[in-house]
């Protein structure tokens, strides 16, 4: 299953959102600041990656829905439930 074109989008842009928050937690290492600002940010990113993640799979879940009938609709619903539940 592939990801819609139109969720495409929406998740570049959330993971570069999230590389740039990368760069700049890699930066506050660097710069030797605090280690609650440093895990706040991560918590960021690790968030926005979550995000991409759960869009990702929104997609895949409305694909299931509207264009499977019967054991394909099955397969590819207990695969979505997989991949939601490895991002929980």
């Amino acid at each position: 299953m592939r990801v819609d074109e139109d969720a495409v989008g929406d998740v570049v842009k959330r993971l570069r959102r999230a590389e740039g928050q990368i760069r700049g937690v890699i930066g506050m290492l660097e710069e030797g600041r605090d280690c609650a600002e440093v895990v706040t940010q991560l918590a960021a990113v690790s968030r926005a990656l979550d995000r991409a993640g759960f869009k990702i799979i929104a997609s895949g879940l409305e694909q299931c829905v509207s264009g499977s009938a019967g054991e394909d609709r099955k397969a590819n619903l207990e695969q979505m439930e997989k991949l939601f539940l490895s991002l929980a």
